[in-house]
C-alpha cells in the first residue's frame, strides 16, 4: 500500500498499536500489552485513521474488530514494522562491529609481529566483519585512504600526510636476508661496512622500490653507488633466490618468522623501521574505529617490552 505523501506523518508507534489493538481486539488489552494508557492508545489509532482517511476499526461495547479498509491494511502494517525493526537490527549489528567489512592497506610483512597480533585479536572478537587486504607502495595508498576505498593503512615512518589521520603504533629492527653459506651468516649482527660490496634483490613490486631506495641511502654513505638488481617477483620467492646466492636483500623484522630453507637473517645494528596507521579524518566505518582503538591499546601495552629490547646489546 503507498500512501500519499500528505499521509507520510504517519509514525512507526500508529502502526505498531493498530497491529497491537488488532491481535488482541480490544484497546484495553492492548494498552495492557504496551504499557499505554487505553485512551492514548484510542487516540494514536483515531490519529492514524485521520491521515490514512478511513476507519480501521468497528467499535463496540465488548471490543473492535478490523474494518475492510483494517483487514486490507494489517498486513502491510506488519510488513512495513518488519522491515523497521531487520533495518534497525542490521544497523545496530554494524554499530556494534558484529558484522561489517574492513579494507587494509599492508605494507609490512604479516609473518609476526605486531600488526600479526592485532589482527588475530581483531579476528578473534569481530568474526563476522569481511577483512580485506590490499598490498601496494604508501603512495598507493594514501590516494586510496583519501577516496575512502580503503580504510586504513600501515605504513614504515611517522610521516603526516595532508588530509589524513596517523597514530604512530610498533617499530621493527632491519634484518639482512643471507645465503647460509654466505662469508657474513657466522656474525651475529651487521655493519653496514659489512655489506658494502655486496649485491642486492629487491622486488619489482612493493616493498621493494621502498627498499631500493632504503639501500641506495645506507649505502651511498660509504662511497659508492650499490649494485642492486630488480627481479619480478614477490617476497617469498625473492627469498628464495638469496638460498641459491645469487644476491642478498632485507627485510623487516616481521618477516622473520618466515623460514625459507638455505637463509639466514642478521640483525643490522642501529636500523629501527617506526610503523604507524594511517587513516581519513572523513571515514566513519565502525569496523575501522574498533581496529584504531585495539591497535592503540596493543601498542601501549607492548611499548615498555620494547624499549627494553632496544636497549639490549644487539
Amino acid at each position: 500500500m503507498e500512501l500519499p505523501t500528505s499521509h507520510r506523518s504517519i509514525e512507526t508507534r500508529h502502526l505498531r498499536y493498530f497491529v497491537v489493538a488488532a491481535e488482541f481486539g480490544s484497546f484495553r488489552q492492548a494498552g495492557g500489552a504496551t504499557g499505554i494508557n487505553e485512551s492514548a492508545i484510542s487516540r494514536r489509532i483515531r490519529d492514524l485513521e485521520d491521515r490514512i482517511g478511513a476507519s480501521l476499526f468497528n467499535r463496540r461495547s465488548t471490543g473492535v474488530s478490523l474494518t475492510v479498509a483494517g483487514h486490507k491494511f494489517l498486513p502491510e502494517a506488519r510488513r512495513i514494522l518488519r522491515n523497521i525493526d531487520r533495518s534497525v537490527s542490521e544497523i545496530a549489528s554494524v554499530g556494534r562491529v558484529e558484522v561489517g567489512q574492513l579494507r587494509i592497506g599492508i605494507f609490512s610483512s604479516m609473518a609476526s609481529g605486531f600488526l600479526a597480533e592485532l589482527l588475530r585479536q581483531y579476528d578473534l572478537i569481530h568474526k563476522n566483519v569481511q577483512v580485506e587486504f590490499i598490498e601496494g607502495n604508501p603512495d598507493e595508498h594514501i590516494a586510496a585512504v583519501r577516496q575512502l576505498r580503503i580504510d586504513v593503512a600501515f605504513l614504515t615512518g611517522t610521516r603526516n600526510w595532508r588530509g589524513c589521520e596517523t597514530m604512530p603504533l610498533w617499530s621493527e629492527r632491519v634484518f639482512g636476508v643471507l645465503p647460509e653459506g654466505h662469508k657474513l651468516a657466522g656474525k651475529h649482527n651487521l655493519l653496514w661496512q659489512d655489506l658494502d660490496r655486496e649485491t642486492f634483490m629487491v622486488s619489482e613490486v612493493a616493498p621493494g622500490p621502498e627498499i631500493h631506495d632504503f639501500l641506495v641511502q645506507r649505502l651511498a654513505n660509504l662511497g659508492h653507488h650499490p649494485n642492486i638488481e630488480t627481479q619480478a617477483v614477490g617476497r617469498d620467492n625473492l627469498l628464495s633466490l638469496v638460498a641459491t646466492g645469487r644476491a642478498l636483500t632485507i627485510v623487516s623484522e616481521a618477516t622473520v618468522a618466515a623460514q625459507f630453507p638455505g637463509i639466514a637473517y642478521r640483525p643490522i645494528v642501529g636500523e629501527i623501521l617506526p610503523f604507524s596507521a594511517i587513516w581519513s579524518h572523513r571515514n566513519d566505518n565502525p569496523a575501522l574505529r574498533r581496529l584504531l582503538s585495539m591497535a592503540r591499546n596493543l601498542s601501549a601495552s607492548i611499548l615498555p617490552s620494547v624499549f627494553i629490547i632496544l636497549s639490549l646489546p644487539l
